[in-house]
């Protein structure tokens, strides 16, 4: 399942990158939406959304392994018809009037680089997802301290934890490894809320700078990562395409033949790897269509509660107050349907769009090629301001 778009060459429009990158945090909407409609009827649901870093996190490591591995792209690049290359620059020394972009070619994805490209694509961004749910707690807890103030401890002199007939224990004891360990806690927090901000703005300063350049034609790298890596995101040819779904097959050939055992039992693992590459192909195709499906029903309900809280009937606006008739100016005729200037029905009329007056399109423009004005109004005009109207009451 592939959205081509259009474009020309093998380097993809700056719109095609927005969207694929975009994507991921689109299918994310869709499947909390999903699940929390669903949790409505469903508790025990309510545990996936609890760690819904981790469930997304561990969903989008299964798909961008397997579309790597593939396709030599990431999950949403793969769904546009993009590829991942490798860049190797090549010097050229023999003729300098050469362009700069002519020394660079690309081949395929390394280990390493498919490796660090999962690392960019699912471990970073799952880490600032926790680094920014952190700090909004860190946050929440500072406005809530400037609110309301510091909740001490109470009973802190106080040293008896459980008082039973013949023991005492100590409290301090008892909780001080706890103690070291929330203390410890409240501390990263503390760091993380003051070092976040910065990296958040570093981040984005860096996404946006490289989007500019790429959009300039200026850089072939579209984000910070992908310049880290070497890595160039091309389109894809047919023939690439087509290789593609023959090396699919080839895996799977591969993996099969791999399988030892008796004749039932090879059976049995080929029909499952074959089912796990078919529900991965069929799972890609249902989140794109999960993320159709939550932008449609965001528009719907989105427009049904703007009807319910828009009033059913708007009061029409007040026209516009009528344009003053200049005292030196040529006065108005009493028949509307009679020219201002030649007193005459008119003739193909035109309107002067400064005043709104109605006018034979020959005496007009006669007129205002010589004094650069509305007869009427005396408001100041040229030629280019006549419009023909093609309905005359």
């Amino acid at each position: 399942m592939l959205f081509q778009v259009g474009g020309q060459g093998t380097r993809p429009t700056f719109f095609e990158m927005a969207a694929a990158q975009q994507l991921p945090a689109s299918l994310r909407a869709a499947l909390t939406y999903s699940i929390g409609v669903l949790a409505l009827r469903r508790p025990f649901l309510h545990r996936v959304l609890d760690y819904e870093d981790e469930f997304f996190s561990l969903l989008m490591l299964v798909l961008e392994t397997h579309s790597l591995r593939t396709t030599d792209a990431s999950f949403s690049e793969s769904l546009y018809g993009l590829r991942r290359r490798a860049v190797k620059i090549k010097a050229m020394k023999d003729d300098a009037r050469l362009n700069p972009g002519d020394g660079i070619q690309h081949s395929g994805l390394e280990k390493r680089q498919r490796v660090l490209s999962v690392v960019f694509l699912v471990v970073l961004p799952y880490f600032k997802s926790k680094l920014h749910s952190i700090y909004n707690k860190e946050r929440e807890a500072r406005l809530q301290a400037s609110l309301w103030g510091h909740v001490d401890e109470r009973f802190d002199d106080a040293d008896i934890f459980d008082r039973g007939e013949d023991s005492v224990i100590p409290r301090g004891n008892l909780d001080m490894e706890a103690s070291v360990r929330t203390h410890l806690t409240k501390k990263i927090q503390k760091f993380i809320g003051a070092c976040y901000p910065l990296l958040h703005a570093s981040t984005e300063g860096f996404s946006f700078a490289y989007q500019m350049l790429y959009l300039l034609d200026a850089t072939g790298f579209y984000s910070l990562g992908l310049h880290a890596l070497g890595i160039h995101v091309c389109r894809a040819t047919g023939q690439e395409l087509m290789d593609t779904s023959s090396r699919i097959s080839k895996t799977r050939s591969r993996e099969r033949e791999r399988l030892r055992g008796p004749p039932w039992l090879k059976a049995l693992q080929g029909a499952l790897l074959s089912g796990t590459y078919t529900v991965l192909d069929y799972a890609q195709t249902g989140l794109i269509a999960a993320v159709f499906f939550f932008k449609m029903m965001e528009w719907w309900y989105q427009s049904a509660e703007e009807r319910m809280s828009a009033p059913t009937i708007y009061p029409p606006p007040p026209p516009p107050p009528p344009p003053q008739v200049a005292k030196e100016g040529i006065p108005l005729p009493p028949d509307r349907t009679l020219c201002p200037l030649c007193s005459q029905r008119r003739a193909n009329p035109s309107v002067i769009t400064v005043s709104g007056f109605v006018f034979c399109y020959a005496c007009i423009f006669k007129y205002v090629s010589q004094y650069k004005r509305c007869p009427i109004t005396l408001m100041p005009t040229t030629v280019d301001q006549i419009r023909r109207l093609f309905h005359d009451v």
